[in-house]
């Protein structure tokens, strides 16, 4: 029988910490490590352990699962919901297990995180709960180009001998598809928000949509909800990708003096923290919804500069096709038009706080 490259690293990992390798929830590899060495080594630093299996008091049983608040839940709040965990552990992510829960009752791994997302019963149901079809929760879709905000990718496989996992899919990080921003809860790391690849391409993940997540039922696509519902992104240190770009250019906007590269590192934190201080805002170097609202810069026909840049990035994350040169010309002011209009916005061609947030906060 094969054995997948994924499979061989992670058993590599619990050989070496010494645990046998039955039927175990494990959380995968960093997407961006880049030599087996750096998997191992983040498989052997995790908290490894037998996933609870569904007859195990550790699992929400049937007829605890649907106690989600008023039936349904919105994308944006399950969303909101999982951001909790990145800052619960006083200030810190929430650690991973799959033996203990944390204090609001959920179980401290990949299955348990996204129940208490879901709102689901407490402590949680495990990965092949939450795929099995048969507990109402989710729906399987028939290709990744459905997904959208709050969707799920599960790999629940008990046949195979690889190991179990569940992601949240929050917008696609780029306008090829290979990519998009996910929360999840993993070994070694807690609580995570990052850019992943699960699922697209060859592998055992599978692309699941919420039954009772509200507004979610319409086309694929990974298309946006409207101006109301779209909530800006999180950002802090190791987060990666355009909207890191778009906010260090921002922040070179703002007079800062740092690399727009797209990693946001020691520099890009120092930065925000003197910007959250310079605007009486809570100094912990986080660019949330309030540093957001103070940073952006409105852009229109004829502004030149870092901000339009920002600008020009995330309209071609839409597939939109712009020179990113910091001139607000004819092609931007189309792009804008034609972006406001889709996302039912007012189409003046100017962006502005509606326009920005969208921007960033959907995909």
């Amino acid at each position: 029988m094969s054995v997948t490259r994924r499979t061989q690293i992670a058993l590599a990992g619990l050989v070496a910490a010494g645990i046998a390798a039955a039927a175990v929830g494990v959380v995968p590899s960093l997407t961006d490590d880049t030599t087996d060495q750096k998997n191992i080594a983040a498989t052997r630093d995790a908290d490894y352990g037998p996933e609870p299996e569904t007859d195990s008091g550790l699992v929400t049983q049937a007829g605890q699962i649907t106690s989600m608040a008023s039936g349904t839940i919105s994308p944006d709040t399950m969303i909101n919901r999982a951001r909790t965990w990145l800052t619960a552990n006083g200030g810190h992510q929430v650690p991973y297990s799959m033996q203990r829960v944390w204090k609001d009752g959920y179980r401290q791994d990949c299955s348990g995180f996204v129940s208490m997302a879901l709102a689901l019963g407490k402590p949680g149901l495990n990965t092949v709960g939450l795929a099995d079809s048969r507990n109402g929760v989710t729906k399987h879709l028939s290709s990744t180009s459905q997904l959208k905000k709050g969707d799920l990718l599960i790999d629940a496989s008990t046949s195979d001998g690889d190991f179990r996992h569940v992601v949240i899919f929050e917008k696609w990080a780029n306008s090829s598809h290979s990519s998009y921003w996910a929360y999840e809860q993993r070994g070694s790391h807690g609580t995570t928000h990052r850019t992943l690849s699960y699922g697209i391409g060859k592998d055992n993940y599978d692309p699941y949509r919420p039954l009772k997540l509200s507004g979610s039922s319409s086309g694929g696509g990974g298309s946006t909800p409207s101006t109301p519902s779209a909530a800006w992104p999180v950002l802090k240190n190791g987060s990666k990708g355009t909207d890191v770009r778009s906010a260090q250019q921002l922040l070179i906007a703002r007079g800062y003096s740092i690399a727009a590269d797209s990693s946001f590192g020691p520099a890009t934190r120092a930065a925000v923290i003197r910007f959250q201080k310079a605007h009486s805002l809570a100094a912990d170097g986080v660019i949330g919804p309030k540093t957001w609202a103070k940073l952006i810069v409105t852009v229109k026909y004829g502004t030149k500069g870092q901000a339009v840049k920002a600008a020009q990035n995330q309209l071609k994350v839409y597939g939109y096709t712009l020179t990113v040169d910091g001139s607000f010309g004819a092609k931007t002011k189309s792009a804008t038009l034609a972006f406001q209009k889709k996302h039912h916005l007012a189409a003046d061609g100017v962006i502005g706080p509606n326009t920005w947030r969208t921007l960033l906060g959907t995909r």
